[in-house]
Order: structure tokens, then C-alpha cells, then sequence
């Protein structure tokens, strides 16, 4: 029976994220112990969150019957002191994603462009879509951002233009010599969201956090998060680092208590645990090399990576993906990003990654 009452019409092609399988429901679905089953599929931080965080997080539920601080004061302060900023330059958001969606709010109309790259992250053309903006694709190059054409696709219309480096899905970055020369390039009437999910995995990167803090760029804002290096994905938890004019506004469009006490409680001791990110970027880094050295072996295409997961080139990636769920590995397929043949693993620990190669290995060799 249809519904009494009318939808709002946007809504009929308005893209849904799809994201990675949860072990539970692929163990209910193929009838596996859930303890059997390893998640590579989400780009989440194989170690977990650090010590650090979960007992502050204990802690904080003794006080789950309070509301949390609104403002978040204290996370704020300690990011703030961290990034050399102050706290009016910072916005927090239920994961990086609400802050790409306050974006939109603050931004973004029917007669708004917002310009992005060939395998973006799928959340900028469903926020695009959202606030019914037009969508401008630029093709990629070489899998990643080719910075001159996206350049060359602004036009006075253009609100927005998201740059994610590295990016996801391909793991693809720009050299800091392009995004300099990108970001001096773009009219000042543009926005840049630079998102920075995986900025923590660089070795060489471009901080422009003191460009936003001099006010140099108010054109520009840096999108960050707390669900990669730091482990707190399940927390949802990300920020913002921007112009205080921009983030007066990112303000008034958020929900109120939008950051829970425990996710607040996790973050601000994940921030003084550095032994846990460099675990974690030692792991990372050796499971890359592990990975890129296997497929050439295998003679599989590989995107080189700069980030905790690495794309492969398989034939049906669809097929690919179900037959490895089946051995118990959940990876995630690519088809809704318009590579059909392609699959995107996430770095795991050293036992996962071989038992997913051994997967891997097993499902072509069937082929």
C-alpha cells in the first residue's frame, strides 16, 4: 500500500552510501561463527582503539545519564593546542562526513556547482545531491585527481570543490608541489575541502594547517577524523579546521549534543597516545609493501597506495568479493564506483593480511 502522503520528490534520486559488510550480518547470511570472519572492507584501524581511549571511555559511562558538553570545550582545547589553531577554527562533526554535510547546509543551492574527481568519495555527490546542486565530475588521472582539469571545470557557479588526499577509494595522492599551486590557483568564491581522513599514513605531507590559522586561506577547510590512525571509528567522531567565519556558520547548522560524552572521552585521550598511531603506522606501512609485492607476483594491477588500504585489479570484482566472503574474508567490491574489476582491501594485521591473500589466491585459482 503506498504511503497517504507525499515524499519530498529529491529524495527519488538521491544516491544511498553503501558501506563495507558488518561481520554479524555476513555471518548470519552465509551461516559462519562471526569469531571466524575478518573485516577488511572499511579502512578501520586493525589494532583497535589505544588503552588509552577505552579506559577513558569506561570512565565516561558511569555519566551516560548526563547530556555531554555541547562544545565540546576540552577536546576542542587540546586539538587546538595540538594543531596550533584556536578553537574558533574548529568544528566537530559525527565523524568527518557531518562535517561534508554542514558544508552543504552552509553552501550549497539549487544554482551551486560543486566540483569533484572521477572515484570520489562517495559522500560528496550524495551531499551534492542532497541540497540539489549540480554535480560536476572531473575524469581522473591515473586514478587520481588531475588538479589542472578540475581547475579548468570551476566556473562562477562553483561553491565547493573536495579534494581528498590520499584519496579514497584509490589511495591516490597529489604532490605537495600540484596542491599548493591547486589551492593558490582556485578563486577565492570557491571553497576547498581538502579531506585529510588518512593524512596521518604520509610520510612526506603538506600541512597547511598554519595557512587556515593566518586567515591566508579562508577559501579554504581541512577535514579530519578520528576513525583511521586513532581507532574510534564505532565512535564517529571527525573535525574541521577552517576560517572562524566559516565555522561560526558550520555551527549554526549543527545538531545540538552532535559528539556523545564517550566519544568525546576517546578522542581526547586517542590525542596524547603516540605509541599507539606509530603501532599503527608501522603495521600500515609493512602490510602495503606486503600486499603491492604479492599482487605483482600475481600479476594483478595494483593503484600504489598512500593510505591503510590498496585497490586490485581482479576481473568480476563483484564475484571476487562474494567467494572470498564465503572463505570468511569481507573486503569491499567497487562496482558503485565505476571500477566493476577492481576490489579495495584494507590493511589488516600480519595474520589477517596473509589469510586474506591465501583467499584471494584461492577464489582466482577456482577462476
Amino acid at each position: 500500500m503506498p504511503l497517504p502522503y507525499a515524499l519530498n520528490p529529491s529524495l527519488e534520486k538521491l544516491p544511498v552510501y553503501q558501506p563495507g559488510r558488518p561481520i554479524e550480518e555476513v555471518a548470519r547470511e552465509l551461516n559462519l561463527p562471526a569469531d571466524s570472519i575478518i573485516k577488511l572492507a572499511s579502512n578501520e584501524n586493525p589494532l583497535g582503539p589505544s588503552r588509552r581511549a577505552l579506559a577513558a571511555m569506561k570512565n565516561a559511562l558511569a555519566h551516560a545519564n548526563l547530556y555531554p558538553d555541547g562544545n565540546a570545550f576540552y577536546l576542542k582545547q587540546k586539538l587546538a593546542t595540538k594543531l596550533g589553531v584556536t578553537p574558533a577554527h574548529l568544528a566537530l562533526g559525527n565523524g568527518s562526513n557531518e562535517i561534508i554535510e554542514f558544508l552543504g547546509h552552509a553552501l550549497l543551492s539549487a544554482e551551486s556547482e560543486v566540483v569533484v574527481s572521477q572515484y570520489c568519495f562517495a559522500v560528496y555527490p550524495i551531499v551534492t545531491a542532497l541540497f540539489g546542486a549540480k554535480l560536476v565530475t572531473v575524469p581522473a588521472k591515473n586514478y587520481g585527481h588531475d588538479l589542472d582539469a578540475m581547475l579548468d571545470a570551476i566556473t562562477p557557479c562553483t561553491r565547493l570543490v573536495f579534494i581528498a588526499n590520499p584519496n579514497n577509494p584509490t589511495g591516490t595522492i597529489v604532490s605537495s608541489e600540484a596542491l599548493k599551486r591547486f589551492i593558490e590557483a582556485v578563486p577565492q568564491h570557491v571553497v576547498i575541502a581538502l579531506d585529510e581522513a588518512y593524512i596521518e599514513f604520509l610520510e612526506n605531507k603538506l600541512d597547511l594547517v598554519a595557512e587556515v590559522a593566518s586567515g591566508a586561506r579562508p577559501n579554504l577547510i581541512l577535514m579530519r577524523t578520528f576513525s583511521k590512525i586513532y581507532g574510534l571509528a564505532g565512535l564517529r567522531i571527525g573535525y574541521g579546521i577552517g576560517h572562524p567565519e566559516l565555522i561560526a556558520a558550520l555551527e549554526k547548522v549543527r545538531q545540538p549534543f552532535n559528539i556523545n560524552a564517550i566519544s568525546q572521552a576517546g578522542a581526547l585521550a586517542a590525542l596524547d597516545d603516540t605509541k599507539h598511531v606509530e603501532k599503527t603506522q608501522r603495521i600500515n606501512k609493512r602490510g602495503i609493501k606486503l600486499f603491492t609485492r604479492a599482487f605483482k607476483q600475481l600479476k594483478l594491477e595494483v593503484v600504489p597506495s598512500a593510505a591503510n588500504f590498496i585497490l586490485v585489479r581482479v576481473g568480476d570484482g563483484a564475484r571476487v568479493f562474494s567467494e572470498m566472503q564465503k572463505l570468511g574474508v569481507i573486503t569491499r567490491p567497487m562496482g558503485g564506483y565505476q571500477l566493476g574489476e577492481w576490489i579495495r582491501i584494507s590493511i589488516g594485521t600480519p595474520k589477517e593480511n596473509e589469510r586474506c591473500l591465501e583467499a584471494l589466491k584461492q577464489v582466482l585459482t577456482v577462476s
